[in-house]
């Protein structure tokens, strides 16, 4: 069997059999599939698809490139939210505080930005001695004593998406609805969950950029799912602007500390968190409906427990251990901080937010190829959001680079990314759908 000739026969638009898939897979772990290979295969999926089948086994043989957890010493339902990806989202980082805090062990494998989105891992790395690769025994004892931890893949854990992400990041091969449905199930099956609920982005920031595509990505993730017996539902949320005030890594973070402790709830970020932490006690059995998941989950936000509960897992992770107190003082901040101000006065009618996400990337906090290296500092704070109405001379948002040069780039960028008029845009609805 030949790596080419799989491609080829892909390519051509022919089903592959489960065990050209498991030669692929497990090529990728004995050097006979070369990045190349990778490449070319994912391009092919890309143009040609997968069926339910295909997706399946590709998934299978991902997750048993590695090592599965095994939970049987919890005392409680393990579930867990993976977002398809967004500009300023940081809902993962809320999330996983406020559902353990609510009796869900949360064990999240989460992964490094893609393209023009930013990644947990990038955003938590920011925080001075966060540990996202931990061993192991270390992350099992975490979520048995806190309830949630967030950390990268480990060598052990689907370790041949871990190949093939990277590929896809730097090939335009992102997109693909049979890959990122085996990325993301993979990891999550190779976690031990008992159950899933996917946050879908859809909109011009996102990679779903319309509902009809967010719904066939969301079907296809629970129809695989199903066939693993992991209960698991999708909710549709709205990325046709950033998610909250922030983006970039530190930036986003802070934006984080501050919404735990109930110091700036951005309203459509807040829709976001309390809805999909409403879906996993749902999903959890821990709630009779999601009604009562919302006030549950509300009531562990603003009594401050969901705070504490992300303070312990960044000291048990090797971060600061008192990191909700004078919190900008743990981090590295940027040097040049400037304001990117509206050209003209009326309503914020559009925003092109795929734009906004690459002015982070062009500021150096996102990458361009696998190999970069990331700046934390950067980004864009105080982002302005739809349907807000803005003097010409009033800040958009505000841009932190690491010189004037780089500031100046970005400002023309943001300003190019929004559309103000003299009419007030309709307002997008925040949560689009839920899939069962």
């Amino acid at each position: 069997m030949l790596p080419q000739e799989i491609i080829r026969k892909k390519k051509d638009g022919l089903p592959l059999s489960d065990s050209e898939i498991q030669y692929y897979i497990e090529g990728i772990s004995n050097g006979s599939v070369s990045e190349s290979h990778i490449a070319a295969f994912c391009m092919a999926v890309m143009f040609k698809g997968m069926s339910t089948e295909e997706t399946f086994s590709l998934t299978d043989h991902m997750v048993k490139s590695g090592d599965k957890l095994k939970w049987n010493d919890l005392n409680g339902p393990v579930v867990d939210k993976h977002s398809t990806g967004g500009v300023g989202d940081k809902v993962s980082i809320m999330l996983a505080p406020i559902v353990a805090s609510c009796g869900i062990y949360n064990p999240m494998i989460s992964g490094r930005g893609l393209g023009h989105t930013g990644g947990t891992l990038d955003k938590l790395e920011s925080i001075p001695g966060y540990n996202t690769t931990p061993d192991i025994s270390l992350f099992r004892r975490i979520v048995k004593n806190v309830g949630c931890a967030i950390i990268g893949q480990t060598s052990n854990l689907a370790p041949a998406d871990k190949v093939i992400y990277g590929v896809r990041d730097v090939t335009a091969t992102v997109e693909s609805i049979p890959l990122i449905t085996a990325s993301i199930l993979s990891k999550k099956l190779a976690g031990g969950l008992d159950g899933l609920v996917m946050d879908i982005k859809t909109g011009n920031g996102a990679f779903a950029d319309n509902l009809d595509f967010a719904r066939n990505m969301g079907n296809c993730i629970i129809e695989v799912a199903k066939k693993f017996e992991m209960n698991t539902s999708a909710i549709i949320t709205d990325m046709n602007q950033p998610l909250g005030g922030t983006v970039g890594n530190t930036l986003e973070i802070i934006e984080v500390i501050d919404y735990l402790k109930c110091v700036r709830q951005e309203f459509r970020l807040h829709e976001v968190v309390l809805t999909l932490a409403a879906e996993m006690l749902t999903v959890a059995g821990l709630v009779d409906s999601t009604d009562d998941g919302f006030q549950k989950a509300k009531e562990v936000l603003d009594s401050g427990k969901a705070a504490e509960t992300f303070e312990k897992m960044v000291s048990e992770l090797g971060g600061p251990n008192s990191i909700l107190e004078n919190t900008d003082s743990h981090f590295e901040l940027a040097s040049v901080v400037k304001p990117i101000l509206a050209h003209q006065s009326g309503f914020i009618s559009q925003i092109n937010t795929r734009a906004v996400g690459l002015t982070v990337v062009e500021l150096g906090g996102g990458r361009k190829k696998a190999s970069d290296s990331i700046n934390h500092s950067v980004g864009l704070s105080h982002v302005l959001g739809l349907g807000t109405k803005v003097d010409a001379g009033q800040p958009l948002a505000i841009v932190h680079a690491q010189n004037e040069n780089q500031a100046n780039i970005a400002i023309n960028m943001v300003n190019d990314a929004y559309t103000i008029l003299d009419t007030s845009p309709s307002t997008n609805q925040t949560i689009k759908e839920i899939l069962k």
